[in-house]
């Protein structure tokens, strides 16, 4: 029996620390030189090696999250001025345009029996004021030989005001003629892509039906709020970390270009716009994306928060030290929310190996063994 008991004993302890070890959630990486540096005995703690962590230099930033759907930062939706028939269309959607470039034509036939129109009547104009105004130069002459009377030299004047009024007119309705023609041939305001055609050839279309949007997709934009506590950390010109769904593991570098001055009464957000730069056209509208503006950014010795403990009244972290484990208090700097990671200014150097999370419960000088990593079977 005593055999027995002292065989149970030992398989107890054993699923004791498989109990421990399923407690202990991180993520890390092990640096065998203090991980393993004294071998440990039959009573060592084994722990896995995403249990602990290498302190490591990186960059840390801190600033306000941001979260939205790209824009291109110019996009143009171009309208019908007047009702008439699509005559021609010229480009598709997702073709590359040139600024003036013609995007497609209406029907101008009513159009230019006005612009005949109003070309003939400019001209009857002109020579109505030029015939006046030589009627007022030779009274004007007769009335200092005193050969007609006053009256008839009035009599010329006005009829000079009345034919440069009328040239005025007739100018007023050619120019609107001339509008009203050019107003049938779309043309592309700026350099960009065609992203949606409303009309085809054959539709009849009335003033203000959207005929062709161009985008400029070289600038994409990002409109997000922020809190309002947060503003102080937002500047014009702050550069802005993105990352874009359908980009996995590229980041793109931004910048804020306009803050709303007023903040949203019922939220107390206050709505920013960063613009992020796409050259290559990498990027397209309507992508969602999230970021951070970086208020503070430096590099720096940084641990996962859930290596630290700060229920003391000094935070601290388990070291793993010669296989066995120790306290060490520590000063902590910038906090990064977003990646869960704080800076170590004082207590740590980069390459000291500590553990995470509940790991941390490990009593001081307890012998530690970290098991090597578990193949995946194919």
């Amino acid at each position: 029996m005593s055999g027995m008991s002292g065989t149970w004993s030992r398989e107890s302890r054993g699923v004791v620390r498989l109990a421990v070890l399923a407690a202990l959630v991180t993520v890390g990486a092990c640096r065998r030189g203090d991980a393993n540096a004294e071998p440990a005995g039959t009573d060592a703690v084994v722990i896995g090696p995403e249990n602990i962590v290498i302190v490591s230099e990186q960059e840390i930033r801190t600033g306000p999250a941001l979260s939205g759907t790209l824009a291109p930062e110019r996009e143009a939706t171009i309208r019908a001025e007047l009702q008439a028939p699509v005559v021609e269309t010229l480009v598709e959607q997702g073709q590359r345009v040139a600024a003036g470039q013609l995007l497609l034509r209406l029907d101008d036939s009513a159009i230019r029996d006005q612009l005949l129109s109003g070309r003939s009547g400019v001209t009857t104009a002109q020579a109505n004021l030029t015939v006046a105004q030589h009627e007022e130069e030779r009274n004007d002459a007769l009335l200092k030989a005193g050969a007609i009377a006053e009256r008839m030299v009035e009599q010329s004047h006005a009829q000079v005001t009345a034919a440069r009024a009328q040239l005025a007119t007739a100018q007023a309705q050619l120019a609107s003629a001339e509008k009203q023609s050019a107003n049938t041939r779309i043309a592309a305001p700026f350099a960009g892509i065609v992203s949606a055609r409303s009309v085809s050839a054959g539709d009849v279309v009335s003033a203000g039906t959207a005929l062709i949007t161009v985008v400029d997709p070289s600038t994409m934009r990002l409109e997000a709020s922020v809190p309002a506590d947060a503003l102080a950390a937002v500047r014009l010109g702050a550069p802005v970390d993105f990352t874009v769904t359908g980009y996995p593991n590229r980041h793109f570098t931004g910048r804020v270009t306009r803050i709303n001055p007023i903040a949203d009464p019922a939220t107390r957000q206050v709505r920013i716009i960063a613009s992020l730069p796409n050259n290559g056209g990498t990027l397209v509208g309507g992508l969602f994306a999230e970021g951070r503006v970086s208020s503070e950014s430096h590099r720096a010795p940084i641990v996962p928060q859930s290596a630290v403990d700060e229920r003391g009244l000094r935070p601290s972290v388990v070291q793993l030290k010669g296989g066995r484990t120790a306290k060490a208090e520590v000063t902590l700097g910038l906090r990064d929310a977003a990646s869960e990671t704080v800076e170590i200014t004082q207590g740590l150097t980069p390459g000291d190996t500590v553990l995470l999370g509940a790991a941390r419960g490990i009593s001081a000088g307890t012998p530690v063994r970290v098991s090597a990593p578990t193949d995946v079977k194919k």
